[in-house]
């Protein structure tokens, strides 16, 4: 079909709309403009999204997974492999070694010191500094010691494996997630009698504070006597005080002649 229009007039016209301003063709059929379109079906409704429940995590109890680890070690060896196992003290994640044991293990006497400082952290081994060389001194004159051997020997261990920053008291419950373990260590050890160094030993061990008063009174924990002593920090700051630590180490020396 041949267009009613010849090439000069469709060039004419088509000009014209460029000048009215229409310069691009949108398609090739006419759309009515008023027309008035139909409904459009409506949406589907959609049932509101239900939130989802958080996942409950398990909830840890360090003590009971302390617990669980000690009374699985079998000897001494099993006992620090267990606590360098154990994650739930974050004390392990600021200190350099774990400080677990020095002198002869099964020692008739076995000595519990509070937290390691800050030269025990570097050596990982426990009362290295001046008030570890205060305590040797100590024992030494009533004849007993960490290098000795037989009746003469002690064992040292402290209740925290770990120094705490800036050598603050151990928390509450940082000493009742490393208690199990350190009733596993004399358990294992089988020491004749305990002594506790200082205030945060005493709580450990015999559930009490207030080392001046509870000091060079015997006591019992475990089955076996413990001596509640000032720490060795303490003496050097009050010297005054070593006359109260040699009446206790003199107490310890006749309670082992029986």
């Amino acid at each position: 079909m041949e267009s009613e229009l010849d090439w000069h007039s469709a060039r004419a016209l088509l000009e014209w709309q460029v000048e009215l301003g229409a310069t691009e063709a949108i398609c090739e059929t006419p759309i009515n403009r008023f027309e008035i379109p139909a409904a459009q079906p409506a949406a589907a409704k959609t049932q509101p999204q239900q939130p989802v429940a958080p996942v409950a995590m398990p909830q840890v109890d360090p003590v009971a997974e302390a617990k669980e680890a000690a009374s699985g070690a079998g000897d001494l060896v099993a006992l620090q492999a267990a606590m360098a196992a154990f994650e739930h003290c974050d004390l392990k994640r600021g200190a350099r070694n774990l400080v677990f044991s020095d002198g002869a293990a099964g020692a008739r006497v076995m000595i519990i010191g509070e937290a390691p400082g800050r030269e025990e952290d570097r050596e990982g081994r426990p009362f290295v500094g001046r008030a570890g060389q205060l305590l040797d001194k100590m024992f030494a004159a009533i004849g007993m010691g960490r290098d000795r051997e037989g009746d003469q020997a002690t064992y040292i261990t402290n209740v925290m494996p770990w120094r705490p920053p800036q050598n603050r008291d151990p928390k509450p419950e940082e000493i009742a997630m490393m208690k199990p373990f350190l009733e596993r260590h004399i358990a294992l050890s089988k020491p004749e009698l305990l002594v506790v160094m200082g205030n945060i030993s005493a709580q450990a061990v015999l559930g009490q504070r207030g080392i001046t008063r509870l000091r060079g009174t015997w006591a019992t924990a475990w089955d076996l006597p413990v001596m509640p002593m000032f720490h060795p920090a303490y003496l050097l700051r009050n010297p005054m005080a070593k006359r109260e630590a040699w009446a206790d180490l003199q107490a310890i020396q006749a309670r082992l002649k029986g």
